[in-house]
C-alpha cells in the first residue's frame, strides 16, 4: 500500500530531548508518538487560555478535526524505566493514596511519569488535505503558542512546515491503535471542560484508528517476490528477567508459545491456526508460525532470545485472522492485573511476555529487521532439512561431497517450497553465518512423523542463500519453520542497491 501524498503537516519539536505522557490506559507505559488526538487537544487548550479565544482560530480547529486521520513521522525512541513517585494528594484524580508512613494519616499518591528519548527531536503530522490560506496562517500562529505536549515537563515547539518528511506510520486495518480526532471534537472538548472546570477526573474524548508501521523500504516490497510466510507478524516482548533463553530453545518457547494460543482459542481451532486438517494429519497450506526472535547480527550479539511473534500468512482468511485475535485478546484479559502473560516451560522456568504495541525499543524486535527486501538471506536458526542428505561429518570424501550436495538441493527444495525461484548461490555450514547465532550441532534434535507414522529426525544446517530479485520476508525455510527453525534474516543486498 503506498502512503498518500501531503498537503499540510504539523511539526513538533521537543526542547529537552525527552516526552513525558502516559498512555491512555497503561500508567506504566509511555505513549509513542504523541497521539494525533493528543495534539488536538493541545491545540484548544491554548486557545482556549486566550484572553479572548479568537473566532479564526476556532475555525481553523474546526477545519482540522473534520480531516481524515494524518500520517505520522515519527523517529525510533528509547523508553527510560518507569519508577514510581509518590505526590501530595491535590486533586480528585481518584488514583490510589497510600497513608504517610510517620503519621498514618493524609497520605500521598502513587504515581508514574513514563518517559521516551527520541532519536530525532521532531515528530511530523502530514495530512492529505491543505487548508485555505487564511486557516493556514492562523493554525501557525496557534502553533506558536503551544508550549507543553502531555506532562508539564515536555516543553515543545510547532510549527507550521512546508517540507515534508516520509511519514513513518499510516493508518490501515492492522496495526497499533492511536487515538484520532473526529468530528465535533472542539464541541466535546468545551462540554467536558464544563463538566470538570480542570479540576476533577477529566477523559480525552477520541476515535481509536490502527497505524501500521512503514520502513524505508516499502517503495520496492510491491516489486520483490513474495513467500508464502509473508504476512502480518505480532510480536511480544519478553521481560528483562526472562531474557535468560538461548535460541537453541527456540522450539521449545515455539511450542510453549503455540499451546497458549491453543489453550484460550474457541473451538473449533481453524485449520490455519492449529496447522492440521479436520482429519488430524498436517495441513498443506501456509499456516500461522510461532517464531522466537533472537540477539543476532550485531557486535555484541549473543544469542538470547528477547521476544517471539506469531507471524500469520496474509492468504489466510478473516475468519481465521479474527479466532487467533480473540484467542490473544482473551489471554490479555485473564492477566489484566498482573499486565503480562506468562509461558511455563515445566521444569525449566517461566517466560513473562507482553504484546508490542507500536514500536519496540529493542531492534531486534521489529519486523523490519526481519522483512525487508534483500537478495541474500542468512539462517538464524538451522534449517531443518526437508530431505536427510546422508552423513555429513562421516564417511569417505566422495561420500561428503554428495551428501553437502544433496543437503544444498533440499535447501533449494525448501526454497521452491514457500514459492521462491531457486537461489543463484546456497552455501552451507554446521556453523552460522550471522554473529550471535548458534551452531547447529548446539540445538536439540528435531523429530517429525514420516509417512509410515514413525519419526524422522531431521538433519539441521545453516544456510546463506543469495537470489538473483529482491525477496521480500518474513522468510522461514524447511521443516520446522512454523516452530522457530530456519527464521531467515535479510543481509548483504537490500532495497537500496
Amino acid at each position: 500500500m503506498s502512503v498518500s501524498k501531503s498537503e499540510f503537516g504539523i511539526e513538533v519539536n521537543f526542547l529537552t530531548g525527552r516526552y513525558v505522557a502516559t498512555y491512555h490506559n497503561d500508567r506504566e507505559r509511555p505513549e509513542w508518538p504523541p497521539h494525533p488526538a493528543r495534539l488536538f487537544s493541545t491545540l484548544v487548550e491554548a486557545w482556549a487560555d486566550a484572553d479572548k479565544p479568537d473566532v479564526a482560530e476556532r475555525k481553523a480547529l474546526e477545519w482540522l478535526e473534520e480531516q481524515k486521520p494524518p500520517n505520522i513521522a515519527a523517529p525510533s525512541c528509547i523508553a527510560r524505566k518507569v519508577v514510581k513517585h509518590f505526590v501530595p494528594v491535590n486533586d480528585a484524580t481518584g488514583i490510589k493514596v497510600l497513608p504517610d508512613r510517620r503519621t498514618g494519616k493524609g497520605g500521598k499518591a502513587e504515581r508514574f511519569f513514563p518517559s521516551v528519548t527520541p532519536i530525532e527531536t521532531r515528530v511530523t503530522y502530514l495530512w492529505e488535505s491543505h487548508p485555505p490560506d487564511p486557516l493556514h496562517e492562523t493554525l501557525d500562529r496557534l502553533l506558536s503558542r503551544v508550549a507543553r505536549l502531555g506532562h508539564p515537563s515536555s516543553l515543545v515547539s510547532c510549527r507550521v512546515v512546508q517540507d515534508f518528511p516520509n511519514a513513518s506510520l499510516v493508518p490501515d486495518k492492522v496495526g497499533e491503535s492511536l487515538r484520532t480526532v473526529r468530528r465535533g471534537q472542539l464541541s466535546e472538548l468545551e462540554r467536558l471542560y464544563d463538566r470538570h472546570k480542570g479540576l476533577k477526573p477529566r477523559s480525552l474524548p477520541y476515535t481509536s484508528i490502527r497505524y501500521r508501521s512503514v520502513s524505508r523500504y516499502s517503495d520496492h516490497v510491491g516489486t520483490a517476490t513474495q513467500p508464502d510466510t509473508i504476512g502480518e507478524w505480532h510480536i511480544f516482548e519478553f521481560t528483562d528477567d526472562s531474557r535468560i533463553f538461548p535460541a537453541t530453545r527456540s522450539v521449545e518457547l515455539a511450542m510453549a508459545m503455540r499451546s497458549a494460543i491453543f489453550h484460550y482459542a474457541t473451538d473449533p481451532i481453524p485449520e490455519g491456526i492449529s496447522g492440521h486438517g479436520p482429519n488430524g494429519n498436517p495441513t498443506k497450506v501456509p499456516h500461522v508460525a510461532f517464531l522466537p526472535l533472537p540477539y543476532v547480527g550485531f557486535e555484541h550479539a549473543d544469542g538470547r532470545l528477547l521476544g517471539i511473534s506469531i507471524s500469520i500468512p496474509k492468504i489466510l482468511d478473516k475468519t481465521t485472522h479474527q479466532a487467533l485475535y480473540r484467542a490473544i485478546g482473551i489471554w490479555e484479559e485473564t492477566v489484566a492485573p498482573e499486565k503480562l502473560l506468562k509461558l511455563v516451560l515445566g521444569r525449566r522456568g517461566v517466560v513473562h511476555l507482553s504484546r508490542i504495541r507500536g514500536v519496540s525499543n529493542l531492534v531486534s524486535l521489529r519486523p523490519c529487521v526481519w522483512c525487508r527486501p534483500s537478495k541474500q538471506w542468512v539462517s538464524v536458526t538451522p534449517i531443518g532439512l526437508p530431505r536427510h542428505p546422508g552423513t555429513l561429518g562421516r564417511g569417505t570424501l566422495a561420500a561428503r561431497n554428495r551428501s553437502w550436495a544433496a543437503a544444498k538441493m533440499a535447501v533449494k527444495a525448501a526454497c521452491a517450497h514457500v514459492g521462491l525461484p531457486e537461489p543463484t548461490t546456497v552455501e552451507i555450514n554446521i556453523d552460522p553465518f550471522v554473529s550471535g547465532a548458534y551452531p547447529a550441532t548446539r540445538f536439540p534434535s528435531f523429530r517429525q512423523k514420516g509417512r509410515d507414522g514413525k519419526p524422522v529426525r531431521r538433519q539441521l544446517v545453516h544456510a546463506c542463500i543469495t537470489f538473483d530479485r529482491l525477496v521480500v520476508g518474513p522468510l522461514m525455510l524447511g521443516t520446522g519453520r512454523f516452530l522457530g527453525l530456519g527464521l531467515m534474516r535479510p543481509c548483504g543486498s537490500d532495497a537500496n542497491d
